[in-house]
């Protein structure tokens, strides 16, 4: 199951809260995370590759509690969330401006205005986050790598990032590189 699945199956229905959120309805939100969610994952991907990546990023899934809003959808909306959001974007994109083309770009392919969507990239962010983390906890792995042996400090081997690396590869292709140059292009356009 891939992050958008999770999210529009998870059972708090933050879809539908977002949705009444912006006054829009559940099929528009959806096609927003689908726009939004492969640049997330990207990110991820990105700091997920440097050394130590792996461990930092399932330290801040257990750490974080973002599961919460998957599971109570009025927790999306709030401040706190959307705060959690932010920082999740400020760590995956770095600079703001790669959150307002993201913005823009899906603005021009749903229909919805760039104003809307800027408010709620933080809060899809945080449903990834949530959604990740599910799948990394059903996956077996935990905050110190892989359950039953962890990760020894440095760098990681590719056979010890296969799960999370396969959650993450948009193409389906097995490997994340392309996909990086991919977003990496859209970005330079």
């Amino acid at each position: 199951m891939n992050l958008l699945d999770t999210i529009m199956n998870s059972q708090g229905s933050p879809v539908g809260q977002i949705a009444r959120q912006f006054g829009l309805d559940e099929r528009t939100v959806g096609n927003v995370m689908q726009q939004f969610l492969p640049a997330l994952t990207n990110g991820v991907k990105k700091n997920v590759q440097q050394d130590g990546g792996l461990d930092s990023l399932l330290g801040a899934l257990n750490r974080g509690g973002h599961e919460r809003y998957l599971d109570d959808s009025a927790s999306i909306t709030q401040p706190g969330a959307v705060q959690d959001g932010n920082n999740i974007l400020g760590h995956l994109f770095g600079d703001k401006q790669v959150s307002r083309e993201l913005a823009a770009r899906t603005s021009q392919q749903t229909g919805v205005d760039s104003s809307i969507l800027k408010q709620m990239l933080p809060m899809v962010a945080g449903l990834a986050m949530g959604a990740l983390n599910k799948q990394t906890h059903a996956m077996g792995m935990t905050g110190g790598g892989m359950t039953g042996g962890g990760l020894t400090g440095g760098a990681q081997s590719s056979s010890s990032l296969g799960p999370l690396m396969g959650l993450l590869d948009a193409d389906g292709d097995g490997s994340v590189v392309d996909d990086l140059m991919g977003l990496a292009g859209r970005f330079l356009r």
